[in-house]
């Protein structure tokens, strides 16, 4: 078998440099995740929750927080870049690892092309005379050249930009407060986003399928397992943690606030609601300004750790065999894994291309991706940690099961589309599978020790 290290190809050890601390890793989770991340989908969220935006955002957190929890403890047993696939592959065997790695990938690949799109709408708003293609084209050029040179590199431009986008929401939401606040007084600041007759269930569902998009990233802080400087994964373990309580608080209070905002607007567009609504708020200038900005600090920041993250997952696949072995092979100077991130760009882009006018429907696709892993992680804490007979009942047993009926209740209310594309990519994977087993003979069967766990 491939070892934790090995290049997958020509059998020569290659390993990620171990140079990651906390606040690296904090700062690559919140630009995975981006501050300014309810933006890009505050008038589909705000649609279809029917105004609660505020509790669909809120759900969202508390969806994640079980799976953060699940993450937080399989860091610290199984050390893989892979990030579910690996976890999956230790714990449940490599056929089930298998299927880990390809319904996250349906996450992974696709988010970078949600982003690109998202990007293009905001500069289309400031430069409508633009094809979107253009501008999708552009960022996948500038994320790839800026992820070549290593983790360094992106760290160094994910730090200065997750800065810059707290202060664009905290600007945001004072401005939005300033206005409600003179308009209305303290009623201004209602409950409405968080609760409204008639109360919806089935729409805040909804909305919230949509929103758990904007809190994927404290997930993919697990794929630098092999970049950590700290082996224990207990650091991998804090930081995911730390990034999902920040965004949190954060998505909710600006759903609060923008959300009060909203009550009673139009929108001539729901993918661009937010620049509207800044128009709306402090004139044409601050819905132009807050395009810029959204369009700049995304397009330095917020797709540069996302293609990180799924290059790590496709080079762990392909050094485990599961995937091409080519995709394991590693930059000789840059350490980069850079045939998984030119072999990922290229799907990202393709698909970014393909659904530019139909934002909405790729956030669904995305989200089931996401989801699908997230209840695999769940089952892989319940299984790992009742074997070990080190379990603990609150994090290895209540809260996993809770995390998978969240999840469940989530992917009741996503679009059929979504479902569709999801059994469709599911049923693609299993082929594969298959055609490794008949035609390939590549059984890797053989792989049942748990090479990334401490002795």
């Amino acid at each position: 078998m491939s070892g934790p290290g090995s290049g997958g190809v020509s059998g020569i050890e290659e390993r990620f440099r171990r140079q990651l601390r906390l606040s690296d890793l904090v700062a690559y989770g919140l630009a995975y995740i981006a501050p300014i991340a309810p933006l890009s989908t505050l008038g589909l969220v705000w649609s279809a929750s029917h105004g609660m935006i505020a509790l669909a955002y809120l759900l969202g957190g508390l969806c994640m927080a079980f799976t953060a929890f699940s993450y937080a403890a399989m860091v610290r047993e199984v050390h893989s870049a892979g990030s579910v696939y690996g976890f999956a592959r230790v714990v449940l065997g490599p056929f089930v690892g298998f299927m880990a790695g390809w319904m996250i990938l349906l996450d992974y690949l696709l988010i970078p092309a949600f982003v690109y799109v998202v990007m293009a709408v905001a500069l289309g708003q400031l430069m409508p005379g633009i094809d979107r293609a253009v501008w999708i084209v552009l960022l996948a050029v500038f994320t790839t050249m800026v992820n070549w040179f290593g983790m360094r590199s992106t760290t160094r431009v994910s730090s200065g930009a997750v800065i810059a986008q707290i202060l664009v929401m905290v600007a945001l939401m004072g401005l939005a407060a300033h206005v409600l606040w003179h308009a209305h007084g303290a009623a201004g600041l209602g409950p409405a986003p968080f609760y409204r007759t008639p109360f919806a269930l089935s729409a805040v569902l909804a909305g919230t399928s949509i929103c758990v998009m904007s809190f994927l990233g404290f997930d993919a802080v697990s794929t630098l397992a092999e970049d950590t400087a700290d082996r224990s994964g207990r650091t991998l373990g804090r930081a995911i943690l730390l990034v999902l309580g920040f965004a949190t608080t954060l998505f909710v209070l600006t759903a609060w606030i923008l959300g009060n905002a909203m009550q009673g607007a139009h929108f001539v567009s729901l993918d661009a609601a937010a620049y509207e609504l800044a128009g709306q708020l402090g004139g044409v200038w601050a819905g132009i300004g807050l395009a810029w900005a959204y369009a700049i600090l995304v397009g330095l920041s917020n797709a540069l750790p996302m293609q990180v993250g799924v290059a790590r997952v496709l080079y762990a696949m392909g050094r485990d065999r599961q995937l091409p072995g080519a995709l394991a092979r590693l930059h000789p100077r840059h350490n980069t894994p850079h045939v998984a991130m030119l072999a990922s760009t290229a799907v990202s882009l393709a698909v970014a291309l393909w659904l530019r006018d139909a934002m909405d429907q790729l956030a669904a696709f995305v989200n089931f991706g996401a989801l699908f892993g997230f209840a695999l992680i769940h089952v892989c804490v319940m299984v790992r940690f009742a074997k070990s007979g080190r379990r603990n009942v609150l994090f290895h047993v209540v809260s996993p099961v809770l995390g998978i009926g969240v999840v469940a209740a989530i992917l009741s209310g996503m679009n059929h589309a979504a479902l569709v594309l999801g059994g469709v990519w599911l049923i693609a994977g299993l082929c594969w599978w298959r055609f490794r087993i008949v035609r390939l003979g590549r059984v890797a069967t053989d792989e049942t020790s748990d090479p990334f766990a401490e002795a």
